[in-house]
């Protein structure tokens, strides 16, 4: 049995940045386990029709955080990337409107304009009403039923499928209350009002796709990878893997319920496999499309795909667009390019936080640590990842 400090499962986002961050503090001993031929994870790439795709779906690098730029462009330098102001679309009937939907129905007619507006006066959030526990009865009650029946319902019923109705509402708590007021005045002025969506600017490599960050942070520790390695089993009481590897620390990013847990309760075992998922299908079409937007929201379900991604607005020289579909409602009749991922979203089911708390809490004490998008089980962009990864580092060597 082959013994390290630290064993990693899994070559994405996460596992890389945690792994080159030690390598970075000169730590040698450690091994990451990736059942993948090549690292990324839902951050790969391939080249279709000349120009990337990201497999996994639309991935982007949009963050303040200095010290986590400061880190990725440790690999991939800033000048091979470019800075995007955000340019995304939410597609209502015939005509495409900006994003936030709130900040710009004023680009609709003004009989829709009036009705919207009508809608969020009497929003359960600015009348004072109870706020219900329900994510579909939630999102009328923060939004409007206005908002909620042409955008907000249709396009997560269509995102997370047969897992909608399992979702809690314990993630959306940051979501403002929509403003009549700000609401009413950009309507009058033509122009958005209220704060500035997050994820404003956005980086996105000259020449590749978002998996080349990846695949070089790999490159530089490849002596430290195992590709093509599914993990099977972890044996919690003793940090072994499938019987071959043991380890002082494990960091798990893979998702919980693809492997088995031995010697854990019953209990816990059974509500791991409670924890729910999304599968996402990414297919390329080579048409053309006329919008400015990197991508658009496409709420109507007479439409297979959520979201499209139109390659030209932010890769040089590319051009045709590919869409994000659920895996429930993908039907690939004309053999174009795909790929599906079993995992792409964690779903925010109710009981969610009361698994991952007791389930976290308890690997905690035996010095295994989930990380990222599957080990944490939380919808994380990359960049946040990257600053999880990096925490963690400091906080298993500080003791």
């Amino acid at each position: 049995m082959q013994k390290v400090k630290y064993l990693i499962l899994g070559a994405g986002p996460a596992g890389l940045s945690f792994a080159c961050k030690l390598s970075q503090e000169g730590e040698r001993n450690f091994l990451v386990l990736e059942k993948e031929d090549t690292a990324g994870g839902l951050c790969r790439s391939e080249i279709v029709d000349h120009a990337p795709i990201d497999i996994g779906g639309g991935h982007f690098l949009d963050t303040k955080d200095n010290e986590v730029l400061d880190f990725l462009f440790h690999f991939m330098p800033q000048e091979e990337w470019n800075l995007f102001k955000r340019d995304s679309h939410i597609e209502i009937g015939n005509l495409q409107i900006d994003h936030p939907m709130e900040a710009n129905i004023w680009q609709m007619n003004i009989d829709n304009q009036i009705e919207y507006l009508k809608s969020i006066a009497v929003a359960g959030c600015n009348a004072g009403i109870k706020k219900p526990e329900l994510f579909s009865q939630w999102i009328i009650w923060k939004l409007g039923r206005r908002i909620a029946d042409d955008y907000m319902l249709p396009y997560n019923q269509k995102l997370f499928g047969s897992n909608f109705e399992e979702l809690g509402t314990y993630w959306l708590e940051k979501l403002p209350n929509v403003s009549f007021e700000e609401t009413l005045r950009s309507c009058i002025e033509k122009k958005p009002y209220g704060k500035e969506p997050a994820h404003t600017f956005f980086y996105y490599p000259k020449k590749y796709g978002y998996g080349e960050v990846w695949r070089r942070m790999a490159d530089s520790i490849k002596n430290k990878i195992i590709y093509g390695y599914k993990v099977k089993m972890l044996d919690v009481v003793n940090r072994v893997i499938n019987n071959e590897y043991a380890a002082e620390y494990i960091i798990n990013t893979c998702p919980w319920s693809d492997f088995e847990l031995d010697n854990i309760p019953y209990n816990l075992k059974a509500d791991t496999n409670l924890l729910k998922y999304v599968s996402i299908c990414v297919e390329y079409d080579n048409k053309e499309l006329a919008s400015p937007a990197q991508w658009v929201y496409i709420p109507s379900q007479e439409v297979m795909e959520h979201r499209i991604l139109i390659r030209k607005n932010f890769i040089t020289g590319a051009k045709g667009y590919w869409k994000e579909i659920n895996f429930e409602r993908y039907k690939n009749e004309s053999n174009k390019v795909s790929y599906c991922n079993t995992y792409s979203y964690p779903v925010n089911s109710m009981d969610k936080p009361r698994i991952m708390n007791s389930l976290l809490s308890s690997m905690k004490l035996k010095n295994i640590f989930g990380l990222g998008r599957w080990g944490e089980w939380e919808h994380l962009n990359s960049d946040a990842v990257v600053r999880h990864a990096l925490n963690l580092v400091q906080i298993i060597k500080s003791g």
